[in-house]
């Protein structure tokens, strides 16, 4: 009987092991990524034609993570990569996000209280059946938490994985093609700025040479340094002649 019981608790240890893992490396890849994201953005830039699966993959891995914010990484890709590709990058990573957080939260579902996520969501959202593709699409307009919720509802009631994904892209998608195209206009709105803000100093510096090499006064106050006048010398005392 107790060989039998400890057989059995063997694996679900394993398992509540291997769903903490999981939940503790995407919290962590999220947390470094946010924390280092102008050193992600100078490594994204070094590495050439291996910029856009990187960029891809991880954007992919942040979206996934619980609780995590993908906006500035939307606008950063918008930056680097321009308003298209950047919006291809950002939803082929919704894609891969959607697929992979569910698999994370599919193998730590005994980890998940889904009873606690549902009692804070509005009152509205009950209107919906939970798993629902409505029920899916509403609670990921939730700002905050909402994304959350609605993947490990998805994973804790075992919706098929496509009902993840375009659920989970009709949300995400739009807003993450809006940060895109806004962070292109203001990459280029900032740099602009910048080209004409030097322009326009180097035109002042060079009219004010010139205004000044043309327009010098005509009266020039010239101090000489007062040098201190020099005293006779005089010749020094004869000796007196002894008779």
């Amino acid at each position: 009987m107790s060989a039998t019981s400890d057989s059995s608790e063997r694996p679900r240890l394993l398992r509540k092991v291997g769903g903490i893992a999981l939940l503790l490396l995407s919290f962590t890849l999220a947390a470094l990524v946010i924390r280092y994201q102008p050193e992600v953005d100078r490594f994204i830039r070094s590495i050439g034609g291996w910029a856009y699966p990187m960029a891809t993959i991880v954007f992919a891995i942040v979206a996934s993570a619980p609780f995590s914010v993908t906006d500035a990484l939307a606008v950063m890709n918008g930056a680097i990569f321009g308003p298209l590709w950047g919006s291809v990058i950002n939803a082929v990573g919704l894609v891969l996000a959607a697929m992979l957080g569910y698999w994370v939260n599919r193998h730590a579902t005994h980890l998940l209280d889904l009873d606690a996520y549902l009692k804070r969501l509005p009152a509205w959202t009950r209107r919906f059946k939970p798993g629902s593709p409505m029920f899916l699409i509403c609670v990921r307009v939730i700002p905050g938490f909402g994304g959350t919720v609605a993947t490990a509802t998805a994973a804790v009631m075992r919706v098929p994985l496509i009902r993840q994904i375009y659920t989970m892209c009709a949300v995400a998608i739009p807003i993450c093609t809006l940060l895109a195209i806004g962070g292109d206009r203001v990459t280029i709105l900032v740099h602009g700025y910048e080209r004409r803000a030097g322009n326009a100093m180097r035109r002042y510096e060079r009219r004010a040479k010139v205004y000044i090499d043309k327009h010098a006064h005509p009266f020039h106050i010239h101090f000489r340094r007062v040098r201190p006048t020099p005293l006779p010398s005089t010749p020094p005392p004869s000796p007196i002649a002894t008779p």
